[in-house]
């Protein structure tokens, strides 16, 4: 926000001469500019919130894309279940988070722990934040909950999502939030009173690891402690891919999601009306070319991360695979969410580069540990985001450091770039701290859930799929080519073509 511009009256009425209605027209002037200073500052503060709340809307777009994803990775016997869970995750979430989870993350004045205002929206709007920031925030929260429920899909009781979604987002994912990005968080980069972690705070810009190793983590122990997919593995320990139905749908999320993280990351500037220093460029350049040079340092990670699964699969398995270009494509985008307000666009495709490789090697890890996770989420967001959190402390440029969060000159910056190991110190501890929070959490719960027969459905509707057995039918007429079960109603068959004798102008086979 530009600092407004003031008129003095008594200022001013040098310059009139000394004419008996000097003081009159000072102060008509005055109050006219006043007027005109007032507007242009409202005016400024309603260019920043169309820009957040739009940017809220293109986060939540990608709740759409997480739903097309997830019902597109998983077999058709399933779909509407995965379906009504993402549905769930923005429904329970944004109950969670207007009554408890806001107030945890944001509520300032508060401790470096947790938030302690706010609950319920009491006492809002305020000079700090206006409803469009609760909306944007309310966003990243429902993000995260989204990457859990991939991980144990396909063989999860419905009471199940509807706990862990409220817990995550009205709980786990608020205090990491306020950690790193409130204001008070012990560990942020903006913290008020200048005492940063080493010195630098820890730089996760849009959310590598508040948002997708939350997500991933969590989504993590609700894996492990739920166990595979029956049939993921024979009796020999061999994995056995099955297959989600729809290629298409897995398609149509990941544009959607990219097409949100023009939200997500950008987006988390919060503000576009804002001049940097011009000493060194022209008035032209100021947060908006910033929030440019952040969409594209998003776009060259993903783009690369695309391209290097492409061609690294080909080579190892020797297949053009679409469903794993989609994911290295999604992992790219995780990784540099934490740096793309501070990289240089080539640092971005170096991102991206590993990004790809991290999910490779994660996914054969996730394989010889039997680990089943049906959208790769733990590996993807829990490892591209934990990779993206570590690049960040590498390759943090300084001026960029500086204008994304200023008042503090001599703050640390990436390794490789001259700025020392101070920041990448703070990086690995973020990413300490996210694995043992998420893991004393989120763990017990999805344990408790176990113990309680509430977490896994049972072997026969695991079997038949949840469509049939808990949400009454299909999603649409369908036939799994793993099933093994033998499902009521009709399905579609694929017709192969018969060895029939060409058939000639005297002769006609008609098909009933």
């Amino acid at each position: 926000m530009a600092s407004a511009v003031t008129c003095s009256a008594a200022e001013l009425l040098p310059h009139l001469g000394s004419s008996a209605n000097a003081t009159a027209a000072a102060e008509f002037i005055c109050g006219r500019f006043s007027a005109v200073s007032e507007y242009l500052t409202q005016t400024t503060y309603a260019v920043d919130t169309t820009y957040l709340l739009f940017s809220a809307y293109l986060v939540f777009a990608m709740q759409l894309g997480f739903a097309m994803l997830c019902a597109g990775s998983v077999r058709a016997k399933n779909t509407m279940n995965i379906m009504l869970t993402n549905v769930l995750d923005a429904a329970a979430g944004g109950l969670s988070y207007y009554l408890f989870g806001f107030a945890f993350a944001f509520g300032a004045p508060s401790n470096g722990f947790i938030g302690k205002h706010f609950f319920g929206l009491k006492e809002f709007p305020s000079q700090a934040f206006d409803y469009s920031y609760f909306l944007y925030q309310w966003a990243f929260a429902i993000a995260a909950a989204g990457i859990t429920s991939g991980s144990i899909a396909e063989r999860t009781q419905f009471v199940a999502y509807l706990i862990y979604s409220s817990f995550l987002t009205g709980f786990v994912y608020p205090i990491v939030s306020h950690w790193f990005w409130s204001g008070d968080g012990w560990a942020s980069a903006s913290k008020t009173d200048g005492n940063l972690l080493f010195g630098s705070g820890v730089i996760d810009f849009a959310g590598s690891g508040v948002v997708h190793m939350v997500g991933g983590i969590a989504g993590l122990w609700g894996a492990f402690i739920e166990g595979p997919r029956i049939g993921r593995f024979d009796r020999s320990g061999r994995s056995v891919a099955l297959r989600g139905h729809s290629s298409s749908l897995v398609v149509l999320g990941t544009f959607l999601l990219w097409f949100g993280w023009y939200g997500f990351n950008p987006g988390s500037f919060l503000t576009i009306l804002k001049s940097y220093d011009h000493t060194t460029r022209g008035s032209y350049y100021g947060q908006w070319s910033a929030i440019g040079r952040t969409a594209v340092t998003t776009t060259l990670a993903g783009c690369t991360a695309a391209l290097t699964t492409l061609f690294s699969k080909r080579l190892l398995v020797g297949h053009w695979n679409v469903i794993d270009v989609c994911n290295g494509l999604l992992g790219g985008f995780a990784a540099i969410t934490a740096g793309c307000a501070v990289v240089e666009p080539w640092a971005a495709i170096v991102c991206g580069f590993i990004a790809a490789w991290v999910l490779i090697g994660f996914n054969a890890l996730a394989a010889k540990l039997k680990y089943d996770d049906p959208l790769e989420a733990a590996q993807l967001h829990g490892g591209c985001g934990s990779w993206g959190i570590i690049f960040t402390g590498l390759f943090a440029k300084k001026e960029y450091v500086n204008e994304v969060y200023p008042g503090f000159p001599n703050r640390p910056y990436g390794l490789f770039m001259g700025g020392g190991g101070k920041l990448l110190g703070a990086q690995i501890i973020q990413v300490v701290v996210i694995i043992g929070w998420v893991s004393v959490t989120m763990g017990p719960l999805f344990y408790l859930l176990h113990k309680f027969k509430l977490l896994r459905i049972s072997r026969d509707d695991e079997t038949a799929g949840m469509d049939l057995t808990r949400h009454g039918g299909f999603a649409y007429i369908y036939h799994d080519e793993d099933e093994g079960s033998s499902m009521p109603g009709f399905k579609m068959t694929r017709v192969e073509p018969t060895n029939t004798p060409t058939p000639d102008h005297h002769h006609h086979n008609v098909v009933v």
